[in-house]
C-alpha cells in the first residue's frame, strides 16, 4: 500500500512539474490567471475609459477574443471592446508593463492601472506602479521594444 502512495504521489508531482514547465516556456498573449480563461481578471476593460475606474465585468456581457474571456459590465461596452478590441485591451496583453520593460512577464493588477496616450497599462502592484509612473514615457519604450520576444 506505501508503495501504491508513494507511486502516486511521484505521479501526481511530476504532472504538476510538467503543467507548470509547459507553461512557463510560451506565455499566452493574454494575461489570465492560474485555471482561468478571464482577461483582465474579469473587470471590464472599456470602463477604464469610458468611466475612469476600474468595473467588475458581468459573464452576461462576455467574449472571446485572442483566447481569453473578457467581461464587461454592460451590453454598450461590450459593443465598443466588439468594434476596436485593439482600443480597448490593456497594452502587453494585461500583464505588468514595468515588467514588460525589464523583459519579462508579471501578472497585471486591473486595481493597478493607468491610461497613457488613450492606452491602458496594468502593473503588478502600487508599488510597481508608483516606479513606473516615475518615468512610464521611457518605460512605454523599453516594453514595445521587448515585447513580441516576451512571449517565445
Amino acid at each position: 500500500m506505501n508503495m501504491i502512495i508513494k507511486n502516486f504521489t511521484a505521479f501526481t508531482f511530476m504532472s504538476c512539474l510538467l503543467l507548470f514547465t509547459a507553461s512557463a516556456h510560451a506565455e499566452s498573449e493574454i494575461y489570465t490567471e492560474y485555471f482561468s480563461d478571464l482577461a483582465v481578471s474579469g473587470y471590464d476593460s472599456v470602463a477604464y475609459f469610458e468611466q475612469g475606474k476600474p468595473v467588475k465585468g458581468d459573464s452576461d456581457y462576455s467574449f472571446e477574443y485572442k483566447k481569453a474571456t473578457w467581461q464587461f459590465s454592460s451590453q454598450a461596452h461590450l459593443a465598443l471592446f466588439k468594434a476596436n478590441p485593439e482600443k480597448y485591451a490593456p497594452q502587453y496583453g494585461g500583464y505588468c508593463a514595468w515588467a514588460a520593460a525589464d523583459g519579462r512577464t508579471a501578472s497585471g493588477d486591473p486595481l493597478q492601472w493607468t491610461i497613457i496616450d488613450n492606452k491602458l497599462y496594468l502593473n503588478y502592484n502600487a508599488a510597481v506602479k508608483e516606479d513606473w509612473l516615475k518615468d512610464a514615457e521611457k518605460f512605454i519604450i523599453e516594453a514595445d521594444n521587448n515585447w513580441p520576444e516576451l512571449l517565445k
